[in-house]
């Protein structure tokens, strides 16, 4: 399994164990994460409580020498799960295709949570793989709907669900009131937007004095996730003086839901995951119900409202049909969920052979885009493997920090001064 962040390690990983039919023990999977901008930190990973074993970190090239090398050994992966951005797939699969193995992995790939943007570009990109999951009917639909309006095959698109819902069902604990904000790297976006939403968390801290109020974060300053935080709230607090029912806090997402009575978020998957346990959720509006912010995948869900609702103590009440069509309140067993993409895999992997990878995106389908995708990536797996020395592993992981550091304290400073 190669991934690229944190959430992407977290979806493949238990992606790759629901494909094996277990949540443990032998089905551990082979790990990789992608060296970049979002390789995420030993603490990282381990908050998500994907998988036991450290994953290896790797460059696209180094990943694919691995794949080839252990067929030479004769100990070839059955099973590929690329938890990857959609450019990232498309140039794996490209390195994939080049390396001629005489026997291939089955592909899987998919998307990490609510698929709110960049739904066309982001499938034609991952269109190859032999297995595109879809976390509910609702995406499986739209996914179909995709290939076939393009003309490209729509039959890797298998309904399955998120890999992460689970946990013991909401049960309200006298003497406990905790409101959680699930916080996102990238969404709301602006300084003035995030500060906006963390004065409102604050002022209701202190108009309900007996509610815990936490603000859950994904990740600490000079952490990257998937998307870059350029205002983290940790950073945004210290200019207020919040109440001591209010706190930031860390953390599995299951282990706090936990003890969560009301989990509030603007658009973050940890809705669904809340939602799937019938822990009382609410979305956001005050920033508006728009595209870029990811709240209107929700429309229609009857989860909708605002902070001044909320500071009334009303609580929104969930759309069965909405929820069912999301797949976090379906007919069936949950681990029924992932039978079709088990019995996708077990077919293709019974077969004499796998056909050749054969992408939607190619040299005469978009001679103007495909070129600088493979570029970015420089999967050249022909170049000399350079030495990891101790040596090498210093500098890589100074120049990561030098790196973040630019991004995430000089960048800022030097747009804002741009903008005087």
């Amino acid at each position: 399994m190669l991934a690229d962040s944190d959430t992407r390690w977290k979806w493949g990983a238990l992606t790759a164990r629901r494909l094996a039919g277990t949540t443990a023990g032998p089905a551990e999977p082979a790990g990789f994460v992608l060296r970049g901008r979002a390789t995420p930190t030993a603490r990282q990973l381990a908050e998500t409580g994907a998988a036991a074993t450290a994953p290896r970190e790797v460059t696209g090239a180094e990943f694919l020498r691995a794949v080839r090398d252990a067929e030479t050994r004769g100990e070839g992966y059955d099973v590929l799960v690329l938890a990857l951005v959609g450019g990232t797939v498309r140039a794996v699969l490209q390195g994939l295709a080049d390396l001629a193995l005489s026997r291939r992995p089955v592909i899987v790939t998919g998307y990490v949570g609510v698929v709110y943007e960049k739904l066309t570009d982001g499938l034609l990109l991952r269109h190859g793989a032999d297995v595109v999951l879809a976390n509910s009917r609702h995406d499986a639909e739209r996914f179909r709907a995709v290939y076939e309006g393009v003309g490209a095959a729509a039959d890797a698109v298998v309904e399955a669900a998120l890999p992460f819902l689970g946990g013991a069902p909401y049960t309200p604990l006298a003497g406990r009131d905790t409101l959680v904000f699930a916080a996102q790297p990238s969404v709301p976006a602006t300084r003035a937007e995030r500060a906006y939403v963390l004065r409102r968390l604050i002022g209701h801290a202190r108009l309900h004095p007996g509610r815990e109020v936490l603000l859950k974060l994904r990740s600490k300053p000079g952490e990257h996730t998937t998307h870059l935080e350029e205002y983290p709230y940790q950073k945004l607090v210290r200019d207020l003086a919040p109440p001591p029912n209010f706190r930031l806090v860390y953390g599995h997402m299951g282990e706090i839901l936990d003890r969560t009575d009301l989990l509030v978020t603007v658009s973050s998957t940890a809705a669904l995951e809340a939602l799937h346990r019938r822990v009382p959720t609410a979305i956001l509006t005050d920033l508006g119900v728009r595209e870029a912010l990811g709240n209107h995948h929700f429309v229609g869900s009857g989860l909708l409202t605002s902070f001044d609702r909320l500071d009334k103590g009303a609580v929104p009440e969930p759309d069965g049909t909405w929820l069912a069509r999301q797949g976090v309140a379906s007919d069936s067993p949950y681990e029924a969920a992932f039978d079709a993409a088990r019995e996708r895999v077990a077919e293709l992997l019974a077969r004499p052979s796998l056909p050749p990878i054969t992408p939607y995106y190619t040299a005469e389908t978009a001679p103007g885009y495909l070129p600088g995708i493979l570029a970015r990536h420089r999967l050249d797996v022909t170049a000399p493997e350079p030495r990891d020395s101790g040596l090498r592993r210093i500098v890589r992981e100074a120049a990561r920090g030098a790196y973040r550091h630019g991004v995430q304290r000089v960048a800022p400073v030097v747009r804002r001064l741009g903008e005087l």
